[in-house]
Parts: structure tokens; sequence; C-alpha cells
């Protein structure tokens, strides 16, 4: 986890007087420790071992637990949560990870799949619903709604009638095959013969009736927009955008598929954005309650240093760093990336090919944080909660030092932050290069150097928003690629697999070693929440019975 330790520096106040400004440094501590077991008082046995506490992980294993399976949860950290923890530091609560959320609330085929998991665990979130954000690009700034009417609005101002024509040409290609994109709902799947009843035989009249546009899904979401004739170059250079944002590829690297459900979501009458009152640790928080519930271990403090093997190859269970050894009668399931896998057991017990394929498997670029705790007065009261500041599209949406993300969740729920002030998360999506940071040693000078040059575009980012953000500042953080390296155990800090679509495709659960499986962003669907939820989902469907799985269906009404 991180937890701000505090630097003084001096910064100049609004009316010239010199004021206290917090920089913060990252640590490994957390705001409230929890009971912390060592040693061999966390050996134990139990029917199956995940490894790691970030969504996918959480959704895998609170499922198995609702399955009747005795399950643990290895942590590393200090608390549960992965890229989506969060912690507090002076009143102020800081999020590490996702801060756009969408179909939590939703009941169906239609629901976001992570909706799915919190329905079927009995987890109740308070969602603060909201449609408008903030956009800067180089034609100007805009507030967007949710919603098709007022993005027709925006491109009769911006574009002109024929960039609107082109968006509803777009639109109708679309609406079928957002239709095929929901046609077997993501918690339907599992990797084994028992799909031909879960998935194909129980939906078999959505399949025969969407099969030709189905057929569309699996390609880059950038042949859609040629197929359409889609030319306008700021509606290309959107969609390019949103794709990115959704899987960390432009277009012509993200799967239709996702691209499609985004459309089903976003771009549909009295469709709304939420907001989980309490952030991403609420989510987690509903997460680990439900595993528990359901009879599940979380253990924190608990790194795994490698997954062991018995003398037939199958996976047994995990050893922990200082000692401790839980068993798995039936599975490990790791729910750290592929690369950070493959160092968990030992190369000599992999089939070659697939550790060599899984081990060059391409990865994203990785990021850069910037998290501010600040004065609100006279700020606007209705400041938006979500920003996104492009600043050139020329070379593309992912090139280095260029889309900044903002979100303020204070301005939703105040609870977040102290009374009259506001906490802010910026941050460079997926583009920051792990290269230029390799090797140093994060208390140099030259470290420090860097981090304040490479976080200059977050904070004149945030500038375009709020343009006294330095000196309203009260304490900050900036995260680097070694940032996420360190505390969130990402190889290179890297955001995930950049598999492109096309190309190749994501793999799924299981692997050659019997009895290990994996989930997270490492396996399909891809990157991002509702993916990583529908990748827990299917791994926990794989191992459980098929009419266990069937009567979850059942229950949530799919």
């Amino acid at each position: 986890m991180l937890q701000a330790r505090p630097l003084q520096v001096r910064a100049r106040g609004t009316s010239g007087a010199s004021k206290r400004l917090v920089c913060t440094r990252a640590v490994s501590a957390p705001a409230k420790p929890a009971p912390k077991l060592t040693g061999e008082a966390r050996s134990h046995e139990t029917d199956v071992v995940v490894i790691g506490s970030g969504i996918g992980g959480l959704c895998c294993a609170g499922l198995l637990a609702k399955y009747g399976y005795k399950v643990t949860v290895c942590e590393s950290h200090y608390i549960a949560g992965g890229a989506a923890h969060a912690w507090e530091r002076d009143g102020y609560h800081f999020e590490s990870g996702p801060s756009l959320y969408s179909g939590m609330a939703g009941r169906g085929k239609e629901a976001n799949p992570l909706g799915h998991v919190l329905q079927a665990l009995g987890v109740e979130l308070d969602l603060i619903r909201y449609n408008t954000w903030n956009v800067v690009v180089p034609e100007g700034t805009f507030l967007t709604r949710i919603g098709n009417d007022n993005f027709l609005e925006v491109l009769t101002k911006i574009r002109g009638p024929e960039a609107v024509a082109e968006w509803a040409r777009l639109q109708e290609v679309m609406r079928p095959l957002a239709k095929a994109a929901t046609m077997i709902p993501p918690a339907a799947f599992r990797y084994d013969p028992g799909a031909l009843i879960t998935a194909i035989g129980r939906y078999l009249p959505s399949l025969l009736e969407s099969g030709p546009n189905a057929a569309k899904l699996s390609g880059p979401f950038a042949g859609v927009l040629d197929g359409a004739n889609i030319r306008d170059p700021f509606i290309r250079n959107w969609l390019d955008l949103l794709s990115f944002l959704l899987s960390g590829l432009p277009a012509n690297g993200t799967v239709a598929a996702e691209v499609a459900f985004m459309f089903n979501e976003w771009y549909r009458p009295d469709c709304f954005l939420e907001f989980p009152r309490g952030g991403s640790q609420a989510m987690v928080q509903g997460l680990v309650g439900a595993l528990e519930k359901f009879g599940g271990r979380m253990l924190l403090s608990s790194h795994v240093e490698r997954i062991l093997l018995d003398e037939k190859g199958k996976a047994s269970g995990v050893a922990l760093r200082g000692g401790g050894t839980i068993k798995a009668r039936k599975a490990v399931i790791s729910n750290a990336s592929v690369w950070d896998t493959l160092k968990l057991i030992p190369a000599d017990r992999l089939p070659e090919q697939w550790r060599r394929e899984r081990a060059d498997t391409p990865a994203c670029p990785s990021f850069m944080h910037l998290h501010v705790g600040f004065d609100a007065q006279g700020l606007d009261p209705n400041l938006e909660l979500h920003h996104i500041v492009v600043n050139r599209w020329e070379g593309g949406v992912d090139q280095p030092q260029n889309v900044v993300l903002i979100s303020i969740p204070s301005v939703k729920d105040p609870s977040m932050a102290p009374p009259g002030k506001h906490c802010l998360h910026a941050y460079l999506p997926a583009t920051e290069p792990y290269e230029l940071w390799k090797g140093l040693d994060r208390r140099s000078p030259e470290y420090a150097k860097l981090k304040e040059e490479r976080s200059q575009v977050l904070w004149e980012g945030v500038e375009k928003v709020i343009p006294d953000i330095r000196k309203r500042a009260e304490l900050y953080t900036v995260g680097t690629p070694l940032t996420h390296e360190r505390f969130l155990r990402r190889y290179k800090g890297s955001y995930g697999p950049a598999i492109q679509a096309g190309k190749a495709l994501f793999p799924g659960p299981t692997t050659p070693i019997p009895g290990l499986y994996m989930t997270g962003d490492s396996t399909f669907p891809g990157i991002g929440l509702p993916a990583v939820a529908a990748s827990g989902t299917i791994a926990a469907n794989t191992l459980a019975p098929v009419w266990e799985h069937w009567k979850m269906l059942d229950e949530i009404g799919l």
C-alpha cells in the first residue's frame, strides 16, 4: 500500500506569503495496520489458494467460496485491492487505480461483469449516479454527458453536419454489434466442456440470432470503423481515445467486442456513470466481506515466494516469505501478471514453449501518478469529477506525456476529503516508458529530478481545470513506474499485456500445470475493471460443478 511520508518544502501562497506544502513519498505502510500472522502461524490446508487480491482475484475467490470451496487469498501488502487499493493521509482519501465506473447497478445480460459478481455475492454498494465529464482536447473544452444526444451536440459545434452524419451511421453499425456483445454474459463462460451447457446451450437462441455480427467482435475496432467508412478525424481520434482508455491500446489494437459493450453502456438513452461512496476501497471491502461471509480467508502481508508442485507436477500449494506453507487440495490460482507468475515456478518444471511464449508477451507501458490534497475554497461548486486532457492528437493518443486523466472524487463524496478540501488523482494512463526509470535508485537525486520533470505534464493538465492548483495544494505525492513495480508487484510497472486484437488472443485461465490457473488482466478478456472481474468469474466457474454454475446464473437472472 502507499501512504504519505511528509517532506517539508516551501511554496508561495495566494497572498504572496510562504506556506507549508507537504510533498509526500510513497512508503509501504497502511493507514490502519491489520492484525498480522507471521511464519508458520499462517500454515494451513485449504481447497484453493488465490495469489493476489486484485479485483480479478477477489471476484474469483468470492465466487469459489460461494460455490462451497475453502478459499485463502494471499496478499503481499498490508491492504487488499491490488491496483484498486486506496489509502488515507490527514483526512484525504487517495485511490491508486480505477476511477470511472458504470453498469455496477445493472441487471441482466447488459450489466457490467463486476455488477454480476456483486449481485451473486450479495454485495450492495452505495452508488452515486451522474452523467457528465469534462473534456479538454485540441479542438477546445466541452462538457459531455453520457448518452448519444449530447455527443451529437458536441460534434455539431466542433465539426459540423458531416461529422454528425458519420456518427449517426456508426450508431447504426454499432447497434447490432452491441447486442451481439451482450448475447452471452461473461458469467456464463467456463474453460471446460461444461461451457457447452452454461454458455452455448443456455444462450443458443441469442447465438443463432447474432451469429453474423458476433463474428465481427473478435477483430480490432478499427476494422469496424473502416467498414462503416468513418473518416472524420475528430471521431477517429475520439474513438482511439476511448479504446485506449478501455484496453491500453488504440482502436487498431482493441477488440471490437469491448468497444461494442461500451457503446451499449454509454451511448444510449438514460445511461449514467456510477461512483461507489467511499471510493474503490468500498468496492474492495465489499468483495473481501463477501469472501469472508462465505467462509474464505484473507491473509495480508503474506507474500507468495513460490508455487509448490507435487511429485506428479500438480500445483499443490504456496510457500510464503518469512515462513509458512498453505496446501491446496484443488487448485492454486494466480492473480499476478503472467510475467510475475512465471517467477514463482522453477523454469525446468514448465513446458519450454509455453514458458517462452508467456515470457515474451508484449507489455503495455507504465504510469505516472499525481495525488493532491488541496483547498477547495472559492472553486466552482459544480466542479466535475472526471476530466480528460489530450494535449495533441498528432502521433496518437498512446504517445508519452500526452493524455492526462483527472479524478476528483470528493466532489461527489465529500467524506473523501476534510471539510472545505478536495482530493485529486491525475495520471498518465499506460504511456510512461519503464526504460527511462530502469535501474534508478529511488533515493537518488537523479530519481528525484526525473520525478519532478516527468510529473510536470500532470500538474499542467490539472492547471487546465484548476489554474491555481499548485498554490492550493496542501500535500501531494508523485508515483512512477518504479512505484508501480514495487507496491503493486507489477512487472516493469506495466498496465498489463499489450495483446493486439486480430494478431493474438488473451489466454484462458488454464495452464499446462495441473491444478494451476490464472486470473486477472493477463487472461481473457484482458485489461480493465469489467474485464478482470469477468476473468475472475470465468476462472471460478471453470472449477465449479456445472450445476452450481447454472444455479448461480439463475439466481442473478441470467
